[in-house]
């Protein structure tokens, strides 16, 4: 005989709307609490499924299921069991689906199981050729296209994904590959006025600039856009001179040369900072530092900082600019 779960479980599937909007709200409810979460776990096998087989319903049954796998999917056992039974793809297909009002959580499901290495490969489709990419190209092309001035912002958190996606090597080719043009999507969404996204931008950039050693060139080629959105946050408040910004491409010179909004979270100036350190170790990356006037601007900002933690990412550079003195044209202070 069936116990109360394995009944509750079952109610999910039951051919009355009704019956199964009151089932996904108590499963809903219990994901809420600890204790709830861990009994729903004893039985994932069945509840998963169940859920899953809910997202594509009307959305006061929808909505609760994927409230349910968001909160179900932040324990790791159970998100990767998600991925297995392909809720990728069933996620992408219902994201994309016209007329879709949870966009917002299903964005929110997808930041959870990209958390782990599977959820990153399923979302980029590995070893399907004919489609490989196409997923993410989708979520690219929302993050850049959707508003984010309005209070509800559905696709901020693909900033989040983009992340996840950038920590592992084949994401990383992906984000980089020339011919698709995507991280220089990515990277005019620095101008956001949204924290959120701004945090998706510049970790995705410092991801990306692991791979200087082999895609330097790539990466140079969008220093249109990349050196604004790595310099600004770093460059200080203080409105810089002429003969500074004389020195600086126009679209950087330009922004440096009139008041604006400092960047005063710390994990953005420190994400900065260590994509400009990935970037100059390399000859090409430190000659098109030197180049925009890279050196200054980072020797104003360090007068200006405070933070500790961001100080030592500018000394960083420091030490290595010093180092490649004798090649290069100059040094940066590393003392205010």
């Amino acid at each position: 005989m069936a116990n109360e779960m394995e009944e509750l479980i079952g109610f999910l599937s039951a051919p009355s709307p009704q019956v199964q909007k009151v089932a996904v709200d108590i499963v809903r409810d219990l994901t809420g609490s600890e204790d709830g979460l861990q009994s729903l776990a004893s039985y994932s096998k069945t509840v998963l499924p169940s859920l899953c087989r809910l997202l594509g319903e009307k959305k006061e049954v929808s909505e609760a299921a994927t409230q349910a796998l968001v909160n179900l999917s932040q324990n790791s056992d159970l998100a990767s069991k998600m991925i297995e039974i392909g809720i990728i793809k069933d996620t992408m297909d219902i994201l994309y689906k016209q007329g879709c009002e949870i966009t917002g959580l299903l964005v929110m499901l997808l930041v959870n199981l990209t958390q782990l290495d599977s959820g990153v490969e399923s979302l980029l489709q590995l070893g399907d050729d004919k489609v490989q990419g196409l997923n993410v190209m989708k979520l690219v092309r929302s993050f850049c296209t959707s508003s984010n001035e309005k209070k509800d912002d559905p696709f901020g958190h693909v900033g989040s994904i983009l992340v996840n996606i950038s920590k592992n090597k084949e994401g990383r080719s992906l984000l980089l590959d020339s011919k698709r043009g995507l991280l220089k999507q990515i990277i005019r969404q620095f101008d956001s006025t949204s924290i959120l996204r701004k945090k998706g931008v510049s970790g995705t950039i410092r991801n990306c600039c692991f791979e200087a050693d082999n895609q330097i060139q790539n990466l140079l080629l969008i220093s249109e856009f990349l050196w604004p959105a790595l310099l600004l946050p770093v460059a200080g408040n203080k409105v810089y001179n002429e003969q500074d910004t004389s020195k600086m491409p126009l679209e950087l010179g330009s922004a440096l040369s009139i008041e604006r909004e400092p960047v005063t979270d710390t994990e953005i100036r420190v994400q900065a900072l260590e994509a400009i350190y990935l970037i100059i170790l390399q000859g090409a990356g430190r000659r098109a530092f030197w180049s925009v006037n890279g050196p200054r601007i980072l020797q104003l900002g360090y007068e200006e900082e405070e933070d500790p933690k961001v100080m030592r990412a500018y000394e960083q550079i420091g030490s290595l600019l010093v180092e490649g003195n004798d090649t290069e044209e100059g040094s940066m202070q590393t003392s205010a």
